[in-house]
């Protein structure tokens, strides 16, 4: 049996490895990767958020056709006029459903990766709680953790990396400082930091405000 990432941190801690994210697990973590709760509360809110509760390994890009043109439409937009022509919206019907296929084409020469023949936009498609994509970002990650085998085997993010590539991104960005504060406005800074935006900003609210309970409660 091939436990998940978050069983194999639940084993490490000597919990129940049952794949639940709950107080017990939450409380570990805290002290395993010697966090303030404040922090804990915030990192666990935007990763759960962003992962299922731990549960997502790999960015799921199984994308229809309606869904790319309004996720993508920037990388369809060849021209660059903000107007989808025909042919352009053709190429979207052409990639729907087709996951490695539509990672090559939207991640092509950018964040490091090579051009769309290279390989490298599902090669280095996104991994772990918080998404690591790009053939610059694993260059980084793998330097941080003294491992280059993760060039050549970026699922070790998934595998061996798992919640490292979160608090990598923490600490590479500067968002542990944001994560000393869990009122409002601190999580939507930090939620626009995490996702360029604030997409479920409210969910990334409950669950950080949650999570503090849990961490502060007996």
């Amino acid at each position: 049996m091939n436990l998940t990432p978050l069983q194999k941190f639940q084993n490490s801690q000597c919990l129940d490895p049952d794949n639940d994210f709950g107080p017990l697990t939450i409380k570990a973590m805290r002290f395993a990767f010697s966090l303030s709760i404040e922090q804990t509360a915030n990192f666990a809110g935007q990763c759960a958020h962003e992962s299922n509760y731990f549960k997502r390994q790999f960015e799921n890009l199984n994308y229809s056709y309606e869904r790319l043109l309004q996720i993508f439409s920037h990388d369809f937009d060849t021209d660059r006029n903000r107007i989808l022509s025909d042919e352009e919206k053709q190429v979207a019907r052409i990639l729907e459903r087709k996951p490695q296929q539509i990672a090559n084409f939207v991640y092509a020469n950018q964040n490091g990766n090579g051009d769309e023949a290279s390989g490298d936009g599902w090669l280095f498609r996104g991994r772990g709680p918080l998404q690591l994509t790009g053939r610059r970002n694993y260059q980084l990650f793998a330097a941080a953790m003294n491992d280059q085998e993760i060039m050549c085997n970026p699922d070790l993010v998934v595998t061996k990396y798992y919640f490292e590539s979160a608090l990598w991104y923490f600490e590479s960005n500067n968002l542990w400082s944001i994560a000393k504060k869990t009122n409002r406005v601190a999580i939507k800074n930090l939620t626009k930091r995490v996702n360029g935006g604030y997409h479920g900003l409210q969910d990334r609210i409950n669950k950080t405000i949650n999570f503090e309970g849990w961490l502060r409660a007996a």
